[in-house]
C-alpha cells in the first residue's frame, strides 16, 4: 500500500513539474538538448521526527523527454530492478529535505530549494538555472478555475497553513530534541 501511494505521489509531483516547464517555453528548450538523460533527485536529511512515522522517500528518478518535460522512471519492484536500476545517472540532484514543510513553503512561495548538483556539467548548469528561474504561479492556476477573489483567499488561507504546520513541526523536534 505504501508503495502505491508513493508513486501516486510521484507521478502527480511530475505533472507538476511538467506543468510549470509547459509554462515556460524557454525552460523546455533549455532540457531538450539534454533528452534521454536522466536524473536522480535524492533527498537529504529527513527529519527523525518524521522517520518515526514513514521512511524518507525514495530517490526519485526521471528521464528527460524530446519535449524538454521529464518523464518518471518506474519505482523498482524488486532488488533485481533496483540493481538494474542502480546504473550511474547523468546527474544526481541532492536536495536539503530536513524541513520538508519549509522546503515546500519556500518553493511556493518562489524561493530556491537547497540543491547539490553532481554528473554531467551542462545538465547540473541547466538544472540549476531552472531551480533558480522557474517558479510555478499557483494562483495564477487558482485563478483561472475558481477566479480572482476566492483564489487570493486560498493563496492567504494556504500560507497561514503552511506557517502553522511549520511552527508545529519546530515546536515538537525541540521538545523531542529536549527529551
Amino acid at each position: 500500500m505504501r508503495q502505491l501511494l508513493e508513486q501516486e505521489g510521484r507521478e502527480r509531483l511530475i505533472l507538476i513539474v511538467n506543468h510549470v516547464l509547459s509554462a515556460e517555453p524557454v525552460a523546455q528548450r533549455r532540457l531538450q538538448p539534454h533528452a534521454g538523460r536522466r536524473l536522480r533527485v535524492v533527498p537529504d536529511g529527513w527529519p527523525r521526527l518524521l522517520s518515526m512515522m514513514a521512511p524518507p522517500p525514495a530517490p526519485l528518478e526521471v528521464v528527460v523527454t524530446p519535449a524538454g518535460l521529464l518523464e518518471l522512471c518506474p519505482m523498482p519492484d524488486s532488488v533485481a530492478d533496483l540493481n538494474a536500476q542502480s546504473d550511474a545517472p547523468d546527474l544526481e540532484v541532492v536536495v536539503d529535505s530536513h524541513d520538508p514543510l519549509g522546503l515546500v513553503a519556500r518553493v511556493l512561495s518562489g524561493g530556491t530549494p537547497s540543491l547539490q548538483l553532481a554528473g554531467d556539467a551542462q545538465l547540473a548548469a541547466d538544472v540549476n538555472w531552472l531551480a533558480e528561474n522557474l517558479r510555478w504561479d499557483v494562483a495564477a492556476d487558482i485563478e483561472r478555475f475558481f477566479g480572482p477573489v476566492p483564489a487570493e483567499r486560498l493563496r492567504t488561507w494556504g500560507l497561514a497553513i503552511a506557517r502553522a504546520l511549520r511552527e508545529a513541526a519546530a515546536r515538537l523536534a525541540s521538545r523531542g530534541g529536549a527529551r
